[in-house]
C-alpha cells in the first residue's frame, strides 16, 4: 500500500463551511490540499430527519470550559465532523449592515473593520448565486445593495401569518426570511419538504448551505484530501519565522505534515486555542500572538426565544428550523436608551417535540396533569420568534488556555463572557418588544427563556494595525506570512445577523487573494 503524502500546498485545519470552501478554491485552482477534521466523516447519506439523529450530529468533540457572569454556551452552535455546524446549521443568511463594518466611526464604540461592506458585497453575490438563496431582495427593505435572490421565499405557515399579525399592529416590518434552503429545485437540488428537520442536516439537499452538498465533494473531485479523526496538536514553525507544518494526531497514532501554507479554520474557540497552545521559544505567548489579542474579542449574539400560545391553529410543526420571517426594522445601534447595539427577529421557525418539551422544563409550574393539558394546547397552538441582540467586542471576553488538559495532552479552551450593561438593556428591550408582539397577535399566553447566546465570533480577529489585531482583510496573519485563518474568528463586530453567509463570503475573498498572490506569498 503507497504512503500517504505528507507535503502539501496547504493544509486547512478544520472541514466546516470555510475549511471545505477554501479547500475547493484551492484545489480547484490546481493545489494539492490537505484538510484536517478532528471529528467524524459525516457524509450525507449519514443524515435522516429526526430529533435523535440532530443530537447525534450537534455535540462531541474536545470538552470546552466556560466561565463569566454569562458562560457561552457553546454547544448550541459548535460543530464536529465533516461540515462543522454548517452540517446542521438553520440556513438563516442574512448579509451584515454597512454600519457594522464601521462601527467606532460612526458610534465611537467597538471597532472598525479594515473593509467596507462595499469590498464585501461582490462575494457576497458570488456566493448566494452559487449556494441558491431564497428570499425577496425587495420586501427586506433594510437589506444592503445586492443581487437579487436566485430562488423565490420559501413557503409560510399560518404560525407566520399568525405572529405577523402582531407586528403589522405594531407598525414593525417584516419580510421573508433570507435562507440558503431550496424553495424550487435549484442546481439539481430538489426544494424544502418543510418538514422542521433541517437542525439535523437535510437529508434531501435542499440545505444548499451545508459544506457537503457541494463544496467538498467537488474539492475532492479536484484533489484535495480530508483525514477525519486527524486532531491538529501543534502548529510547526521554522526558523524563517513561518509556519512549516503541523502535528496531528489520527487514530492514536502522532503525523506531523508540512505544507507552504497552513490555514486556520476550526472555530473561534479552537482555532485560537491551537495558536495559544503552539507556543516555543520563537513564540513565547503563542503562534501569531505579538499583539497578545489570539483569544481575545471573543462575541456571541444575545437571544431570547419568546413563545405565545393560541386558541387556533399554528401549524407549528411545518416550515424550516431557520424561520418564515425576518425582521430588521430595529437594526440600529442607538436607537434604545441605555442600550447599545442591533437586533433582529427570527419569526415563525418550526416548532419540535424537542422545542415544546424544552418549555415545559422552563415552566416548573407545569406538572402532572397541567402539563398534560399544556402540551395538548401547544401541540395545536404554538408559536415562537427568535431575538438576536449585537454585542460589542471586549478584550475582557476571550478564550484562554485551562490548565486541564484533553486526551492528546493539549491544555483545554476555557470561554471567559460576560454581557456589558449596554448588551443586557438591549436583550431586555428585545423581550418587552416580543411580549407585545405576542400580545398584539392575539395570544392568551406568552413566556420566554432567560438570557442566552448564540453564534461565537471573534478571537483572531482582522485589522491594519498588527499592534491592534491578529490578521488582515484576507485572514493572513500579521506575524506568519504563510499563516491564515478562515471564518468568523476573524470578525470584529457581530452584528446582529447569523455569521455563516458573511463566513462564506469571507472566505470567497480570502481564497482569490491567496490565489491571485500565489507566487509572491
Amino acid at each position: 500500500m503507497a504512503a500517504r503524502p505528507s507535503t502539501f500546498d496547504a493544509i486547512i485545519v478544520g472541514a466546516g463551511l470555510a475549511g471545505t470552501l477554501m479547500a475547493e478554491r484551492l484545489a480547484t485552482a490546481g493545489k494539492s490540499v490537505l484538510v484536517l477534521e478532528a471529528g467524524p466523516a459525516w457524509d450525507m447519506g449519514d443524515l435522516v430527519s429526526s430529533q435523535i439523529w440532530a443530537r447525534r450530529i450537534k455535540w462531541g468533540g474536545t470538552p470546552v470550559e466556560t466561565t463569566g457572569t454569562h458562560p457561552y454556551a457553546h454547544n448550541f452552535n459548535a460543530g464536529w465532523g465533516y461540515g462543522g455546524a454548517a452540517l446542521h446549521h438553520y440556513g438563516t443568511w442574512p448579509r451584515l449592515q454597512a454600519e457594522d463594518f464601521e462601527m467606532a466611526t460612526r458610534y465611537g464604540k467597538g471597532l472598525d473593520w479594515p473593509i467596507d461592506y462595499g469590498v464585501l458585497r461582490p462575494h457576497y453575490d458570488r456566493i448566494q448565486k452559487e449556494v441558491g438563496l431564497a428570499g425577496d431582495a425587495e420586501a427586506e427593505v433594510w437589506r444592503p445593495a445586492g443581487d437579487p435572490y436566485p430562488m423565490p421565499p420559501l413557503k409560510t405557515f399560518r404560525q407566520a401569518a399568525v405572529i405577523k399579525r402582531g407586528f403589522d399592529k405594531l407598525g414593525i416590518r417584516t419580510a421573508p426570511v433570507p435562507a440558503a434552503i431550496n424553495s424550487i429545485d435549484y442546481d439539481g437540488r430538489p426544494a424544502c419538504l418543510y418538514d422542521g428537520w433541517c437542525d439535523a442536516g437535510c437529508p434531501i439537499y435542499a440545505l444548499g448551505g451545508n459544506p457537503l452538498v457541494k463544496w467538498k465533494p467537488a474539492a475532492e473531485q479536484a484533489g484535495a484530501e480530508f483525514r477525519s479523526h486527524a486532531t491538529v496538536t501543534r502548529l510547526v514553525l521554522g526558523e524563517d519565522k513561518r509556519v512549516s507544518g503541523v502535528d496531528y494526531v489520527q487514530d492514536g497514532v502522532a503525523h506531523r505534515a508540512a505544507a507552504r501554507f497552513v490555514i486556520l479554520a476550526a472555530n473561534p474557540i479552537q482555532t485560537p486555542r491551537l495558536m495559544l497552545a503552539s507556543a516555543s521559544e520563537a513564540a513565547p505567548a503563542g503562534v501569531g500572538n505579538s499583539s497578545g489579542l489570539v483569544g481575545r474579542y471573543f462575541m456571541a449574539h444575545s437571544l431570547v426565544n419568546v413563545f405565545g400560545l393560541f386558541d387556533e391553529d399554528t401549524e407549528c410543526h411545518l416550515g424550516v428550523s431557520s424561520a418564515s420571517l425576518i425582521s430588521q426594522d430595529n437594526y440600529a445601534k442607538t436607537a434604545r436608551p441605555g442600550s447599545f447595539g442591533s437586533y433582529q427577529w427570527l419569526i415563525a421557525p418550526a416548532v419540535k417535540p424537542n422545542d415544546l418539551a424544552g418549555i415545559a422544563v422552563g415552566r416548573p409550574d407545569l406538572i402532572g396533569q397541567k402539563l398534560d393539558d399544556f402540551m395538548k394546547r401547544a401541540v395545536r397552538g404554538a408559536a415562537l420568534m427568535i431575538g438576536m441582540g449585537e454585542e460589542k467586542p471586549d478584550t475582557e471576553n476571550r478564550v484562554e488556555l485551562s490548565e486541564n488538559k484533553d486526551e492528546f495532552g493539549m491544555p483545554k479552551a476555557r470561554i471567559v463572557h460576560r454581557f456589558d450593561d449596554e448588551a443586557v438593556a438591549l436583550w431586555s428591550h428585545m423581550k418587552a418588544e416580543a411580549d407585545a408582539v405576542m400580545r398584539a397577535a392575539g395570544a392568551t399566553e406568552i413566556w420566554s427563556s432567560p438570557l442566552a447566546s448564540a453564534h461565537m465570533m471573534g478571537g483572531t480577529i482582522m485589522g491594519d494595525d498588527p499592534g491592534k489585531s491578529v490578521t488582515d482583510s484576507f485572514g493572513r496573519t500579521h506575524d506568519i506570512p504563510n499563516l491564515f485563518i478562515a471564518g468568523s474568528s476573524l470578525f470584529p463586530t457581530s452584528g446582529a445577523s447569523n455569521p455563516t453567509f458573511t463566513i462564506a463570503a469571507l472566505t470567497d475573498r480570502s481564497a482569490a487573494h491567496i490565489l491571485e498572490t500565489w507566487d509572491s506569498l
